[in-house]
C-alpha cells in the first residue's frame, strides 16, 4: 500500500474536518498523521486506522521550535518514504511542504482554508502573504476550500490556476447529514436548559470567540434590537477574553445573552436556534454555515470571500458588509420580524446543504484525487 502523510498543528482540525476522509483513505493507503497531540491514540478512538506521530508544531512563530520540527519532519519523511504529504493550516503547511520538497516527496499537497493576512496591513500582511506564496510554490497541488477563496488567491498571485483545485462546491469536509439535521427534541432540551421560552427567537454564533470573527459587532447589533423575546447564544472557546467585553457592551448582566463555551455537540445548539450569525472579517469557507443549513437554520453573515460560497443571499440567508453593525442589525431585524421568511430560508438552506455539501461527496472527491495522482 502506498503511504500518505497528513501534517497539522492540532487535534481539533483533524477531528472536525478530516475523520471521514482519513477513514476512507485508510482502506486503500497506509495513512500517517503527524500532529501536535498528547494522545497518540485519538484516531484509533475514532475508529480510524492511521498511525499518529506526535510533534509539537506551534501555531505561532517560534524559531527554535520551528527549526526543530522542520528537522524532525525531514528525518521522518526520509525514513518513511511517503508517496504523498498533505498539510492543513499555515504553520504545518510551511514546515511540511519545505521538508517534503527537500526530501523530494513526489506528491506534495496543501489545503488552504483561509488567510490570516487578509485582514492585516503593511509589513505584517506582506510577510504572512509571502509564507502562503512559499507554501504554494513548494507544492505539486493546492487544494482550496471555496471557489471565491481560490479566486482571491489567484488575484493576489499567491498560486497559479493550474495547481489549484476546489472539490465539488467547496468546503474541506462537507456536512455529516446524519449529525446535522432538524431535531425537535434537542431544540426543546437546550431551550429548557437555558430557560429560553418556546416562542423566543434565538440568534446563534458558533466558533472561536475572537475579534476577527466579528463577535463584538454582533453583540452591539444585538443590544440595539431592543426586543424582549430575543436571545443571543455564543458557542465556542473564548480565545481573547471576549466574553467580558461582549457582556459589557450588552449592558452587563443581560439574561438574554448566553455563553456555552466549547461543545462537542454543536448540532444541539443549532437545533435550538433560529438564525446563525457569522459576522466574520475573514473566512476560508464558513463550514459552520452549511452545518447550520443542514439543521434547517438560515444564516446572517459577512459578504466576504469564502462565506459568499456558503450563503446564497436572499435565499438561504442574508449577507452584510463586514464591520458594519448597522447592516447586521438590519438583517437581524428582518428575520426577527418575519417568521415565514425565516422558515423558508431555513428550508432552502437545508435543501442546498443536502444537494451540494453532503460529506460523502467531499470524501469521494478526496479519494478520486489520490487515485488520479498517486501513480
Amino acid at each position: 500500500m502506498k503511504k500518505i502523510c497528513f501534517v497539522l498543528t492540532a487535534e481539533f482540525p483533524v477531528k472536525a474536518f478530516l475523520l471521514s476522509h482519513l477513514r476512507a483513505l485508510a482502506e486503500f493507503y497506509e495513512v500517517t498523521v503527524i500532529v501536535n497531540t498528547n494522545n497518540p491514540n485519538f484516531l484509533a478512538e475514532q475508529g480510524v486506522s492511521a498511525k499518529v506521530i506526535p510533534l509539537a508544531i506551534a501555531r505561532n512563530v517560534s524559531l527554535f521550535s520551528d527549526f526543530y520540527c522542520l528537522i524532525k519532519l525531514i528525518k521522518i519523511f526520509h525514513r518513511e518514504r511517503f508517496a504523498a504529504v498533505h498539510s492543513v493550516t499555515p504553520k504545518a503547511g510551511l514546515l511540511a511542504m519545505l521538508a517534503a520538497w527537500i526530501v523530494c516527496v513526489p506528491l506534495r499537497v496543501h489545503t488552504f482554508t483561509g488567510q490570516v493576512w487578509a485582514t492585516k496591513e503593511g509589513i505584517k500582511r506582506f510577510l504572512l502573504k509571502q509564507v502562503d506564496c512559499l507554501i504554494a510554490s513548494l507544492t505539486t497541488h493546492n487544494l482550496v476550500d471555496s471557489p471565491s477563496q481560490r479566486q482571491f488567491l489567484l488575484d493576489e498571485k499567491v498560486m497559479s490556476s493550474a495547481k489549484s483545485i476546489v472539490f465539488a462546491k467547496g468546503s474541506i469536509s462537507g456536512v455529516d447529514l446524519a449529525k446535522f439535521k432538524p431535531n425537535l427534541q434537542a431544540r426543546v432540551s437546550i431551550r429548557q436548559q437555558f430557560d429560553i421560552p418556546t416562542e423566543a427567537v434565538v440568534f446563534l454564533f458558533i466558533g472561536r470567540l475572537t475579534r476577527d470573527k466579528g463577535v463584538l459587532d454582533l453583540a452591539e447589533a444585538f443590544i440595539s434590537l431592543n426586543a424582549k423575546q430575543v436571545f443571543l447564544l455564543y458557542v465556542g472557546p473564548d480565545e481573547q477574553n471576549m466574553q467580558t467585553e461582549i457582556t459589557l457592551r450588552c449592558g452587563g448582566n443581560n439574561s438574554n445573552l448566553l455563553f456555552v463555551g466549547h461543545t462537542d455537540t454543536p448540532e444541539s445548539c443549532m437545533a435550538a436556534a433560529d438564525v446563525l450569525c457569522l459576522p466574520s472579517y475573514r473566512e476560508g469557507f464558513g463550514s459552520v454555515v452549511i452545518e447550520a443549513a443542514a439543521a434547517g437554520i438560515p444564516a446572517i453573515a459577512s459578504r466576504i470571500y469564502g462565506i459568499i460560497d456558503a450563503v446564497v443571499d436572499g435565499e438561504t440567508g442574508l449577507l452584510h458588509k463586514s464591520h458594519n453593525i448597522a447592516e447586521i442589525k438590519d438583517c437581524m431585524e428582518q428575520l426577527l420580524a418575519d417568521k415565514t421568511r425565516r422558515i423558508k430560508f431555513g428550508e432552502q438552506a437545508r435543501m442546498r446543504a443536502v444537494r451540494d455539501f453532503d460529506s460523502h461527496l467531499i470524501t469521494q472527491a478526496w479519494l478520486d484525487f489520490y487515485r488520479e495522482n498517486l501513480i
